[in-house]
């Protein structure tokens, strides 16, 4: 039986080298943790700053973390750049480089950057310049202002993007050495990129589910001006790759693959358990084996909150020969309530003021606690709710201008808001010609939103009347 696999990217960019006026900082992780914050794991001591070029090349497996609250700089970033494996991590909080490279100038090197929350933001990415470089993504953003190169020159690059979010300028996929594989996050690039990304994909340059699953891609529909690219696994999982659920009685289903014939069965083995190693490396089976060789689409299962569960489908085309699947992860938590405060509204007022009825809807598995407030209102006015508990509560507003108000709901751990704006103007006249669709009435000479005696006026005042230009060569100061 095979290992089960997760889905990695790695991505590569190549950068042009940029002279600084500081001497190379390197890790040494001299300090009593691994967090880049601390000056005692760098050589010289000190912790880097924009000006600086930073190597992170030993000692072998090591890891320099970048977490939540650290807001790190430096000029070039190199990891793996020399005979050893290397790790970057970042789970939190900020790294900003004018460029970097992961997997460097030894070909014994392996640079890895992990990343799995925070911010990540540099000129360029280059992953396998010479060495073996690995980008292993399940949160967090990569920004790129330029390009991100798989490989660079010589190496071998992967990037894994099994969650958060990729923005670069151009994709660069160099060789049969580098690899993009897709699972649950997102990649987003500068213009229209479908042709080329295309050619990648009929390469097997990019993957989604190691070739197990199907690449999205569109441009200027999801993100205007951008191709943006995402996956599906071929066996449609619910719940999907990467969801997060709520507590209890979870039935996982799946779309069986098409058989070899028309008319034959197809059969499959279901692995479920909270213990990812369980699951990845395959040791003890039987432990973790909901279904054996069944022609069956779905299975009940047990969740406890505050749980990542992992699960995967082994499918019987051929009798005896599984085609394994990928492994697929689903979060268990409280779902925070969800909130819609409303459409927007427009009205006017009445008698100096406009009282109105808020439609409003918050939805949670459990009862919460529900409260509107006041955001912002004209310098001269007020907003006064009812009843600020209600759902679906009546306002007073006392004068022209804006009003913002805000829903919230608590259930007790997860806070859900949303906000309603109110524009109020003086009469029903302005408060229609405010609305992006309207079109005045034919004849509606004075603009009051009705035709009548008035505008009669108006027209038997200009009756006959012509302004239209009698110098057939006028000049135009």
């Amino acid at each position: 039986m095979f290992k089960k696999m997760i889905c990695l990217i790695s991505l590569a960019l190549p950068l042009i080298m940029l002279n600084t006026a500081s001497a190379q900082i390197m890790w040494d992780e001299g300090g009593y943790d691994q967090f880049w914050s601390t000056a005692a794991n760098w050589d010289p001591d000190g912790i880097p700053t924009e000006i600086d070029p930073v190597s992170i090349d030993g000692p072998d497996n090591t890891h320099c973390v970048v977490a939540e609250g650290i807001e790190a700089v430096c000029e070039t970033l190199r990891v793996g750049n020399s005979g050893a494996t290397t790790n970057l991590d970042i789970t939190g909080g900020s790294l900003t480089a004018a460029g970097a490279y992961v997997g460097v100038d030894n070909s014994a090197g392996h640079g890895i950057l992990n990343i799995s929350g925070g911010l990540f933001a540099t000129g360029g990415l280059q992953v396998g310049w010479v060495g073996t470089g690995t980008v292993n993504m399940t949160g967090g953003v990569i920004n790129l202002e330029g390009n991100l190169e798989v490989p660079g020159r010589t190496g071998t690059g992967t990037v894994h993007l099994d969650g958060g979010i990729i923005y670069a300028s151009d994709l660069r996929l160099t060789s049969a050495k580098g690899l993009l594989d897709i699972t649950v996050g997102t990649m987003i690039l500068d213009g229209n990129d479908i042709d080329k990304v295309q050619k990648f994909i009929n390469d097997g340059w990019i993957k989604a589910y190691e070739g197990k699953g199907k690449i999205n891609m569109d441009y200027n529909v999801t993100n205007e001006g951008k191709t943006t690219l995402s996956a599906t696994a071929l066996l449609d999982p619910v719940p999907a790759d990467g969801a997060t659920i709520a507590p209890g009685e979870v039935v996982l289903s799946w779309t069986m693959l098409d058989p070899l014939l028309p008319g034959d069965t197809v059969t499959v083995d279901v692995y479920f358990t909270d213990d990812f190693d369980a699951l990845y490396y395959f040791t003890d089976p039987a432990s973790i084996q909901l279904i054996s060789n069944q022609d069956v689409t779905s299975v009940t299962v047990q969740t406890q909150s505050k749980k990542r569960y992992y699960w995967a489908v082994d499918s019987y085309v051929f009798p005896e020969v599984a085609d394994y699947g990928p492994i697929f992860s689903f979060y268990v938590d409280n779902i925070p309530p969800r909130v819609d405060a409303g459409a927007n509204i427009a009205t006017w007022l009445q008698d100096g003021t406009r009282t109105g009825n808020l439609d409003a809807t918050a939805t949670d598995d459990e009862p919460c606690f529900l409260m509107w407030s006041v955001v912002s209102e004209p310098n001269q006015g007020t907003a006064v709710i009812e009843d600020i508990y209600a759902e679906d509560a009546n306002v007073t507003l006392s004068a022209v201008g804006e009003y913002v108000l805000k829903l919230l709901a608590f259930d007790g751990e997860y806070r859900g808001e949303d906000t309603v704006t109110i524009n109020v103007y003086n009469d029903g006249c302005q408060a229609a010609q405010s609305l992006p669709d309207y079109v005045p009435i034919v004849g509606d000479l004075n603009g009051d939103c009705k035709v009548d005696d008035a505008d009669l006026a108006l027209l038997e005042e200009n009756w006959l009347k012509d302004n239209s230009m009698t110098d057939n060569w006028y000049k135009i100061d």
